[in-house]
């Protein structure tokens, strides 16, 4: 088994950096997918950010390029956007390794699962994203794949079924979840290495936002790339979104240049303000603090006044609100703190939590 010798990743490294410049051509821009694949970085070195998981990673990684083994499966945890798919491609390219992408939802029978297990090759790395959503048996399988190299398929039904033992190749699987807690033990228990993905500090955003400018070809000041990079809610993936949607701004209503007023009157163009708050974030605030006083109010009966689904209440806005300190979950429901009254210019009552 071979994971590519150092030469050969130098080479794949230079063809990346050319496949990077041919995707953000004026030909390529209007192609918002080729435009995103082209920003993610394509070798460690070049991921920013996250340096704790990154030295973790790479210690992985190069312990078994020495032994000439697959390395142990990982599992990355946390935010959307954070670079849990970035990550399993640069695993990928790392080790010199074919990558195969999937994800728990398109895995609804075991035989799904056993049809990509049964073709994969030697040191192939297999994604699987959202990998807690998986079917049930589809994840029984998994586990002696995963410690095993092998499967069972099962022929027939009821007592003359019979169970057939299918070897399969040396992989490893990289599974990536937001929400660690729905997968149960003995998946997690069976990865040799578990990773979660914190949100990004200011400084972080920038570098990236640096990186992305000069992919995109786009003049990028440092204020200009400071403003965005504080209303990018910790995320790279949005700090990207609001470079492209500022860039179209500054290109239109100016001369191309993204200084810091540019920057903040494209963003609040287009309803995100200097806290990083969009237009469902403060929906949610206003209608918690006007039309119910600040609650606390069940989730259902909040979404319906915002006019939006439960689950894009909890799952879109809340997270962020919370972090932000301008929500509060409490047993009897949501509760707007001083922070959320002050920021939507209104006078806190005197028993507002902060």
């Amino acid at each position: 088994m071979s994971f590519g010798l150092p030469g050969d990743a130098g080479q794949e490294e230079s063809e990346g950096v050319s496949i990077e410049r041919d995707l953000v051509s004026p030909d390529a821009e209007g192609d918002e997918l080729q435009i995103e694949a082209a920003l993610r970085p394509r070798r460690m070195a070049d991921f920013i950010g996250q340096g704790r998981v990154r030295e973790q990673l790479s210690l992985v990684l190069e312990s078994a390029l020495r032994r000439n083994r697959p390395p142990d499966h990982v599992l990355m945890s946390g935010s959307p956007g954070l670079g849990k798919t970035t990550l399993a491609m640069i695993i990928a390219a790392e080790l010199g390794a074919p990558l195969r992408i999937t994800s728990g939802p398109a895995l609804e029978r075991a035989g799904d699962l056993a049809a990509i297990l049964s073709t994969l090759t030697e040191g192939e790395v297999l994604f699987i994203d959202e990998i807690h959503r998986m079917a049930r048996p589809a994840e029984e399988m998994l586990y002696l794949a995963m410690e095993d190299f092998r499967v069972d398929i099962i022929v027939g039904k009821g007592p003359g079924a019979t169970a057939i033992p299918l070897e399969i190749a040396p992989f490893t699987l990289v599974g990536a979840t937001t929400r660690a807690g729905l997968l149960p033990a003995p998946l997690r228990d069976r990865f040799g290495f578990t990773a979660h993905m914190d949100f990004y500090d200011v400084a972080e955003l920038e570098q990236v936002l640096r990186r992305s400018s000069r992919l995109l070809g786009v003049s990028l000041p440092d204020e200009g790339a400071h403003e965005i990079a504080r209303r990018s809610r910790g995320t790279p993936r949005i700090a990207n979104r609001l470079l492209r949607r500022v860039r179209d701004f500054s290109d239109v209503r100016s001369d191309g240049v993204i200084t810091r007023d540019i920057a903040s009157a494209a963003l609040n163009l287009y309803e995100v303000d200097a806290e990083g708050l969009d237009r469902l974030d403060r929906a949610v605030l206003g209608v918690l603090l006007r039309k119910f006083g600040g609650g606390p109010v069940g989730l259902s009966t909040l979404a319906v006044a915002v006019g939006e689904e439960p689950e894009t209440v909890e799952v879109v806005a809340e997270p962020f609100l919370v972090r932000q300190g301008l929500l509060a979950r409490t047993p009897r429901g949501r509760v707007a703190t001083s922070a959320a009254w002050l920021h939507l210019g209104l006078t806190p009552p005197p028993d507002a939590p902060f």
